[in-house]
Parts: C-alpha cells; structure tokens; sequence
C-alpha cells in the first residue's frame, strides 16, 4: 500500500527540492571527466562512435610532437579545419622561425599565439571540458602528453533555411523566423537589438543531451528579480535530456495542473524583440524554433505582433474579433444546451417551433448530442494536424460536410446543432495562440456537463470557478490576469483590450518594479 501511495505521490506531486529525474546511468569515464587532459584517454573514450574521427600528425617544431586533431564528422566544417588549421600546422609553417621554437612545454601558447588564426579558440585543461567540446561540433587539438589543448570553432553542420513560421504568419511584418540553430536565432535577435545591454547567457541542460540554452534580457529593462527567478528555477532542472522547449516549459511553469498556458512562446525574432523590450526574458533551446518568453499573462495570448504594425484602430477592432472569437468558443456549446433543455422560455416563438421541429427524431438529449459532435469535431482535428498536410486539410473540410450532413439526415443530431458546433470551430480557430486554443477546448467540456445539469445557473458556476482558477494563477510572481486584476487603468487603455497609437505608449508594462518603466514614447 504504501509503495502505491508513494507512487501516487512521484506521478502529482511536484518536488520542493531539486531532484534527479531519469537519472543518467553511472559510466566507467565519469571519474576522467575531471581529470587532466590527455589525448590518449578522450580517443580511447570516443573511438567506439564511428562519427568520431581522429587526424594524428607530427608538429616539427624545436621538438617533434605527436599531435592530434577530434572532431565529429559531419558537425565540423572541413574545409575551415583543413585550410586553417591542419595545412598551416603541417605543411605551410614547416622551417618557420615561430615553430621552431615550439617545444612540448609551450606547444599550446606558441601555437594560440602566432601559429593558427581564427576567431573561436580557447585554451582547456580538462578531460570533461574536451569531450563536451568535441560533442558539440567544435574541434580539439591535443600535443603529445601536454596536460592542455586547443578548442578550435569550426563548427559546420548543415541546418534548414531561415523561412516564415507557419504557425505565426502575418500579411505585414518581417517575414522571417527563427531555426533550429541556437547561433543563427541570437544573431537573428541581435539584428533586431543593437545595444551592449542585451544579454545573452548560456546554459547547457540534460546529462545527456548537453543541449545548449541561452538566456537573454536587457538589463535596467528585465525586472531583476523576474530574471533571478528564471535562472533559479532553470538551475534545478535535472534531466538526462531536454530536446525540445516543452521539456523545460513544464519544469518551470507555476502551476502544473492548470489548463491555461502560462508561458508563452514565439517563433518570430521580431516577436522576442518587442517582448524583451517589454521588460520580459526570452529562453533559447538549441535544436528547436519555439523561443519560450516569461512572464505570461492571459490578454498577451490573445494579441499577436501584427497588431503594433497596423494604425490602432484597425489593431483594435481584430483585437474585439479575437475576444468575442474566445468567448464564443467556451460558453456557444454550453450556452445551446442550456437553453434547449431549461430555459425555452427565452427563446421566441417562431425560432423556438424551428429548433423544436429540427430536433424531431433526434434520439439523444441536448447535452449528449453536443458531447457526440464535439468529440467528432476533435478527433477530425486532430487527424487534420496529423495526416500529411494536403491530405490534412481534404480530410477536414470533407469530414465535416459530409458527416455533417449525413448525420442531420440520419436524424442523429439537429442542424441548429451542426451550426453551433461550426461555429465554435471556427471562433476556436480566431485565438492566435495554439496553447490558449488546446486550453478553451479542453474547458467547453465541465461547461456543457454544468449546462445540461443545472442550466444556466451551472455555466455561471463553472464560469466563476474558471475566473477564480485564473486570479489565482501566477507567472513568475507576475498576476496571469494583470493588468485586469490588479486593475491598471493605464494599461488597460495602453495596450490590453484597445491598442494606443505608439505615440501615447509612454510606458512600458508593469510587471514587477522595473527600474526605467519609460519606454521610447512621448514623454
């Protein structure tokens, strides 16, 4: 019993303390790792991966040498390594006045100082610190029994172009996106911000894995302690391996169990620069174009970047579309079932002999017919996003017509009810962010159970528990309801509901206590 409660436990209960979970296996090098340097053991470590190759030459400096060169084919650039580094060493500097004074004793300062050129090089002790190098695409030069090398940046891999996101397109804007090389997105954001006070911090995360992460803010702008919280939390990560930013978005977000999304992401360097001009911290994962931006409040998942690049009124009239789209989108099920089942009353007369005439023959009750339609609308959803993406998109448009129509004929659910469906769907598809989108499907269904068993009255009290759920949640300490609650009258006229000309947004938003809360607006 006990070993099931504890079990029970691990599974819901997220640890105070760091903990190690999926812990990485014990290895026979693990005690090398902190060792001096030698050439002999990180061959003897790496020669069982066939991707790893080894170049060995002799250095005919005042000493001859025994030298050898690591890297992983296919993350190197192998012209760079044969032109730059190899040639030089073996071939051009041979008879040199600078290489014949290299001895082993001071084969590594000789070779950094006057020997190879190059931008990235770095100068190591350590066995760990070679293997994670090696790894991670760059090349390691070892000399002899020196008990140091030479890390050489010629990393070389090939990565997909930079292209629009299709999950955030946009009709005017940049039309670029972020990839999956951690170096191509910060050089991507630097484009964006060229000032000192944009800060990039690297991280590695998984034991395994040793994925790269970056950190980035600007200082005097990031809340210092909104920044303090995301490296504490980041530093008690324990993973064996974090592929993808999902990993680290439920390791750090503040309530685990709560449907509604609360970090938000982007795809887009345009994107992460207005957020970190916000005041707000971007996490950048090596491997994947999801950028995660903390902290996250509920109306922030409701605007999208599009919005700062048209005239305000028009930014705020889609805003009202994407409110009203949401709304729709929760209460349109719950709000059908309960007035067909208690509350006809409301209904006039003429629409009241329609509905009733369209639910002629139908078998099943409000509720059940509307729980049908809609597990039938998911599961066509989700086999539109899974299929290849022509195929996706034919299964999804003829499911819906053709099932929808034989199911009406059938009498197996009223049209009014085929009408509210779609149009729930279609309100759905208005919120821009797909997380906030999973969140609103996955809340339609407490609201039609509250609707077909006290009727309105039921989606009052689900409604009220769900307004109650958001007041309580946090982002980072920061209110996932600000600025409505704390209400903020200036934000709220700034940039929440209505969008300010940029002319009238004088001040940044209030997160915690920024200290230079002006932006570049009137003053």
């Amino acid at each position: 019993m006990r070993s099931w409660v504890k079990m029970i436990k691990d599974l819901t209960l997220r640890p105070k303390r760091v903990r190690q979970i999926r812990k990485t296996p014990a290895y026979s090098f693990d005690e090398d790792l902190n060792k001096p340097i030698s050439g002999t053991a990180v061959k003897e470590i790496l020669s069982k991966s066939s991707d790893v190759v080894f170049r060995e030459f002799i250095l005919q400096g005042k000493e001859h040498i025994s030298c050898m060169v690591a890297a992983v084919d296919g993350m190197v650039n192998k012209t760079q390594l044969d032109q730059f580094v190899l040639k030089p060493l073996m071939v051009d500097l041979v008879g040199h006045p600078e290489l014949a004074k290299v001895t082993t004793a001071n084969a590594v300062d000789m070779t950094l100082k006057s020997l190879i050129p190059g931008l990235e090089v770095k100068k190591i002790r350590k066995m760990g610190e070679a293997i994670d190098a090696i790894l991670s695409g760059d090349s390691v030069i070892f000399f002899g029994d020196c008990s140091e090398a030479i890390i050489i940046g010629a990393k070389g891999w090939a990565n997909a172009g930079i292209n629009e996101p299709v999950a955030e397109s946009v009709i005017k804007g940049p039309h670029e996106g972020f990839t999956e090389t951690l170096r191509i997105n910060t050089s991507l954001l630097r484009r964006k911000i060229k000032h000192p006070s944009l800060r990039l911090i690297s991280l590695k995360l998984g034991d395994l894995t040793k994925t790269d992460l970056v950190v980035t803010y600007i200082d005097k702008v990031a809340c210092s302690e909104i920044v303090s919280e995301v490296f504490r939390r980041l530093s008690k990560i324990k993973l064996d391996g974090v592929i993808e930013s999902g990993y680290i978005e439920e390791m750090i977000e503040d309530f685990p169990y709560s449907p509604f999304p609360q970090i938000a992401y982007t795809e887009r360097p345009d994107v992460l620069a207005g957020k970190l001009l916000e005041g707000k911290v971007g996490i950048m994962l090596d491997g994947t174009p999801i950028v995660l931006v903390v902290p996250a409040i509920l109306t922030q998942f409701l605007n999208v970047n599009e919005d700062y690049y048209q005239r305000a009124m028009t930014a705020i009239l889609f805003r009202f579309v994407r409110y009203v789209g949401a709304f729709v989108a929760v209460t349109a099920p719950s709000a059908y079932i309960a007035v067909t089942t208690f509350h006809q009353e409301i209904i006039p007369t003429d629409l009241l002999m329609n509905i009733a005439a369209g639910r002629q023959g139908v078998p099943f009750p409000a509720l059940l017919e509307a729980l049908i339609m809609t597990i039938v609308l998911e599961i066509l959803q989700e086999a539109g996003l899974r299929l290849p993406r022509p195929i996706g998109q034919t299964i999804g448009i003829v499911g819906a017509l053709i099932m929808g129509d034989a199911a009406v004929k059938a009498s197996l659910v009223s049209p009014l009810m085929v009408i509210v469906i779609g149009i729930t769907a279609v309100s759905s598809y208005a919120i821009p962010y797909y997380d906030l989108s999973l969140a609103v499907r996955l809340t339609r269904f407490p609201l039609m159970i509250l609707a077909g068993s006290l009727g309105f009255f039921g989606v009052s009290v689900g409604l009220y528990a769900g307004l109650i759920h958001l007041l309580s949640l946090r982002s980072f300490g920061v209110p996932y309801m600000s600025p409505i609650a704390p209400m903020r009258i200036r934000a709220l006229l700034q940039d929440t509901f209505v969008r300010a000309p940029w002319w009238a947004m004088k001040r940044r938003p209030h997160l915690m206590d920024n200290e230079k809360p002006r932006s570049g607006g009137k003053r």
